[in-house]
């Protein structure tokens, strides 16, 4: 059968791969605990679940307009001006079918054939399969653990050249839980300065899940702020990851384009979860705020237990919920069959066969010698899971 071409110029996500595969073990009866997936493992704050029943007893079940409803586009404009400082209008924001959708809204309106596309690493998975899916060409910038996997301008503007057409970053980061602060995107902003053609896309989606202050948005610097297309969503910080709510906030002309595209891929997303997300946007934080305050809890439990494993090395995330060891003094090892572990491909497989864990390659995040691990799980469930990681890695000889 020969199916399109397209299929071939990008991967699966790794992400969703290993959740697949653990639960293809727990289906045969094996107890799997998943460090992999990128999800809070909390239910949606009442008030919101809520408003959806509101919404569906009040009929809100027809079509809505491409970029979503009107109100529920003031109430991201209410958001960022609350938050971030940041003034939108209406016109400006395109809310779609989770960030996912808004990310690919963002490539596709802005890349074309051969543009080159810079990403610091590590990376979300699917930023450089959406970046080949548009045709455009990944120029990675390799970003260092002693540096908190964060780049520096000196590194931006060597990644530089004429078919430069836009930056990609996350801010915190997924999968590292790097938060730039205000300085450190004041000194990339002064070389965007230098470089017009450029666009900058900032994925904000973990904004809530910041353990060292307050969130700090690059669109905030006015210079460039005609160039960047802020990406967030209510996923992550309102345990929102199934209702599929996304939204891009950006200058007309783009949002403009992104509709366009929108509307011949999806048209809008779900009306009920258009009109829930109006009340998760503008009533009280207080929930987003205690489900952080329990990652942060996990995260210094998980740094200790990370401690205990000999061979790693690990930076303390300062967002989000994910550590991301570095691992590769386990390469070249060999396990009990004889199996030599050659990457963290084999790593991962290894971990999720012998202790029943899943996690995700580094390499899938541009990053070989690390592997990311999720704490949005139980501290029970993560106690027992790095027990066993602890125990199967001693194995290895």
């Amino acid at each position: 059968m020969s199916l399109s071409t397209l299929l071939q110029r990008f991967a699966e996500p790794e992400t969703l791969k290993m959740a697949k595969l653990g639960r293809e073990l727990r289906a045969k009866g094996i107890d799997v605990i998943d460090l992999s997936l990128g999800e809070p493992d909390f239910d949606t704050p009442e008030h919101i679940k809520q408003a959806a029943i509101k919404a569906v007893n009040d009929n809100w079940s027809h079509y809505t307009p491409v970029p979503g409803y009107l109100e529920l586009r003031e109430a991201v404009c209410t958001k960022l001006k609350r938050d971030n400082n940041l003034d939108y209008k209406p016109e400006h924001i395109v809310v779609s079918t989770g960030a996912k959708q808004s990310l690919a809204n963002t490539i596709l309106a802005l890349v074309d054939d051969d543009d080159e596309v810079i990403i610091p690493t590590p990376y979300w998975v699917t930023y450089s399969e959406l970046v080949k899916i548009a045709r455009g060409k990944v120029v990675e910038v390799r970003s260092k653990v002693e540096d908190g996997f964060k780049i520096n301008a000196a590194q931006l503007e060597a990644a530089i050249t004429p078919k430069t057409k836009a930056f990609l970053f996350s801010s915190p980061c997924n999968p590292s839980g790097a938060v730039y602060s205000r300085e450190e995107l004041a000194a990339l902003v002064e070389v965007f300065k230098k470089h017009p053609q450029i666009f900058i896309i900032a994925d904000e989606i973990y904004e809530y899940i910041n353990y060292v202050g307050s969130h700090q948005s690059i669109a905030q610097f006015d210079e460039i702020k005609d160039r960047v297309v802020v990406i967030n969503g209510l996923s992550k910080g309102y345990a929102m990851t199934g209702w599929r709510i996304g939204y891009t906030a950006s200058v007309a002309d783009i949002s403009k384009g992104m509709e366009k595209l929108q509307g011949q891929f999806t048209s809008a997303t779900c009306s009920i979860a258009q009109r829930a997300a109006i009340t998760a946007l503008t009533a009280d934080n207080a929930p987003s705020m205690e489900m952080t305050k329990e990652f942060a809890r996990r995260r210094q439990r998980v740094m200790e237990l990370l401690k205990d494993v000999p061979g790693i090395s690990c930076t303390e995330p300062e967002g989000a919920f994910y550590v991301f060891p570095d691992m590769s003094s386990y390469y070249g090892k060999t396990d009990e069959e004889g199996n030599i572990i050659k990457d963290s491909a084999d790593l991962c497989m290894y971990i999720l066969n012998t202790a029943h864990v899943s996690s995700v390659m580094g390499a899938a995040f541009g990053e070989p010698n690390c592997v990311r691990f999720s704490y949005a799980n139980s501290l029970e469930n993560i106690e027992k899971a790095w027990a066993r990681i602890k125990e199967a890695l001693a194995k290895l000889k």
